[in-house]
């Protein structure tokens, strides 16, 4: 029977102890100056390295070249409370939990008189500390507060609070945390080197989050895969199945459905959750941590690397991307979706219902002020297109006559008239010229452009209302160029992007958001314009080739979901 990983790799001294050097560094500390206290205090989340820190403890105290923080490792001392060693017979370990009665701590506190047989010290490691009941913490209180001379105990707890004020007051309380996922990620890694096993890309995070930050938690997991490891060493997909996580792809998809507002997509992604017999509850918790990367991402740009050191580089560019699509409100607004929604699944029956009436509100179409308020608050600025601080006429229809129209006066009866008789009418003559199109009145002059873009994304927002293809065209590919007398000419990234909103007919749809906004009617142009993207990053040739001919490909499999989408919306 092969050894636990957790036991196999136990650390024998200070310096292998990982990710607690706040803690390790006093002790060390302390044991070069020869400041020992006779009690102490280690407190912190399960398998953080508590208990295997007091046994080091011990084994330093009791080594005969110390108290030193590295242990020889040749006395008899070192040899026995080494790592998975026989133990001594002078450090007593005992858990409160078995031994939390008065008659054990009464026991162990007649004992405590008694010398070492062949150490330094007699020291006493009480593990889970806060289950000694209130009669045993008192038994122990006087022998704790004035220990003999040879005595030194150490308490180990995950809920310090528990354990009676008056013992707790008499330690050196030293609280121990969970391992940062980087340090704790390189450390397996070693592991798994020495263990001469590949892993595959990905493997390694899936058990640092699995383990939560517990050293002994992600030994265990990482014992397990390694144990089902094949001739390929630990795939990624063995590691997807065996820990319940989504499959990334699968994310990936639910997000791009979310982007493009597909309600076909993604209520299929949650078919195929259920049917590849995963837990909705677990993808529901996966979906609403890779909406909190996305918000993550979008909020920090370029930097969100340096947050999410886990995610390899062409997958933050693919996350940069959703995030642009989608946008920050409507992460927060999925977030907090989701996260409501897996409080409501615990203890459900029917977890796949409420996974998908979450989905369902997750693409109901809510009302955000947001761009109304902007643009109110631009208007009473008097911020307009002209440079003037006149107010936007709203537009109205028309009717174009060959003379200037003239105010209108107030009725007059009109008296019936004689057979043989013309009607007179006060109203002035209309000439029989034909009637132009109703059009809207809008200011005249030159435009500002600089003017334009700062309403460029109030445009953009009243396009999402209109149509959510063409808002994920422009949203994130897209920049208002130049403007004249006749034409709006917009830069799209690329020909894939630019043929597919002409096909899409979306220069009505962008026209028409112009119209509302500015009160600007003009024909909208689409040009090529690759700068777009171009302080975001360098591209070859070869890659931005690629890159177009995926991107229409993306939009032509959005534009056939177009008419679903509209259907839901109504």
């Amino acid at each position: 029977m092969s050894l636990a990983l957790y036991r196999k790799y136990r650390p024998s001294s200070f310096g292998e102890v990982i990710g607690q050097e706040h803690v390790t560094d006093p002790l060390s500390n302390a044991l070069t100056n020869g400041s020992i206290h006779h009690a102490y205090l280690f407190s912190g989340p399960r398998g953080c390295g508590k208990t295997s820190s007091a046994r080091i403890m011990a084994r330093s105290l009791n080594c005969e070249t110390g108290p030193t923080p590295n242990p020889c490792g040749e006395c008899q001392s070192c040899k026995d409370l080494v790592a998975n060693g026989p133990g001594s017979i002078d450090v007593i370990e005992l858990d409160a939990a078995t031994h939390g009665l008065v008659d054990d701590a009464r026991d162990l506190r007649d004992k405590a008189f008694f010398a070492p047989v062949s150490s330094r010290y007699k020291i006493y490691i009480i593990d889970e500390a806060h289950q000694l009941g209130p009669g045993a913490a008192n038994a122990l209180l006087k022998v704790v507060e004035e220990p003999p001379p040879h005595v030194i105990f150490i308490f180990a707890t995950t809920e310090p609070d528990k354990l009676i004020s008056t013992i707790r007051s008499r330690t050196h309380h030293y609280p121990f945390r969970l391992v940062p996922p980087g340090i704790l990620g390189t450390h397996l890694q070693k592991i798994c080197d020495l263990e001469g096993i590949a892993v595959a890309k990905g493997v390694i995070p899936l058990v640092v989050r699995a383990s939560g930050g517990s050293v002994r938690d992600s030994l265990s997991i990482l014992g397990q895969l390694l144990a089902g490891a094949g001739v390929d060493g630990v795939t990624y997909e063995i590691a997807i199945s065996l820990l319940g996580y989504t499959d990334g792809a699968l994310l990936d998809e639910a997000i791009d459905a979310l982007a493009a507002r597909d309600s076909t997509t993604l209520f299929n992604t949650v078919d195929k959750v259920v049917e590849s017999g995963l837990d909705p509850r677990r993808f529901t918790q996966d979906f609403l941590e890779r909406l909190r990367d996305l918000i993550i991402v979008g909020a920090v740009k370029e930097n969100s690397s340096h947050v999410l050191r886990d995610f390899p580089q062409d997958q933050l560019e693919r996350m940069r991307t959703q995030a642009n699509l989608i946008g920050a409100g409507t992460l927060i607004r999925s977030a907090d979706i989701a996260s409501q929604g897996l409080t409501e699944m615990r203890g459900a029956t029917a977890p796949r219902l409420i996974l998908e009436l979450i989905c369902g509100r997750i693409l109901l179409p809510s009302g955000d002020d947001a761009a109304v308020l902007s643009r109110i608050e631009r208007l009473e600025r008097g911020v307009n297109l002209f440079g003037t601080a006149t107010t936007i006429t709203p537009s109205v229809p028309v009717t174009v006559a060959a003379e200037p129209a003239q105010p209108a006066k107030p009725a007059q009866p009109v008296q019936p008239a004689e057979p043989d008789q013309p009607i007179e009418s006060e109203a002035p003559p209309v000439s029989s010229a034909p009637v132009a199109p109703a059009a809207p009145v809008a200011p005249v002059g030159p435009v500002d452009i600089a003017s334009l873009r700062k309403l460029w994304p109030d445009v953009i927002e009243n396009v999402k209302k209109r149509r959510r293809l063409t808002w994920s065209l422009l949203s994130a590919s897209a920049q208002l160029l130049a403007v004249d007398e006749k034409a709006i000419t917009i830069g799209i990234v690329n020909s894939g992007a630019r043929d597919s909103f002409v096909r899409s007919g979306s220069e009505e749809i962008l026209a028409g958001a112009f119209l509302d906004v500015t009160g600007l009617n003009r024909k909208i142009e689409i040009l090529v314009d690759p700068s777009v993207n171009a302080p975001q990053t360098e591209r070859t040739t070869e890659e931005s080739t690629d890159e177009d001919q995926l991107s229409g490909t993306a939009l032509l499999a959005r534009e056939l979901g177009a008419q679903v989408i509209k259907e839901f919306e109504k």
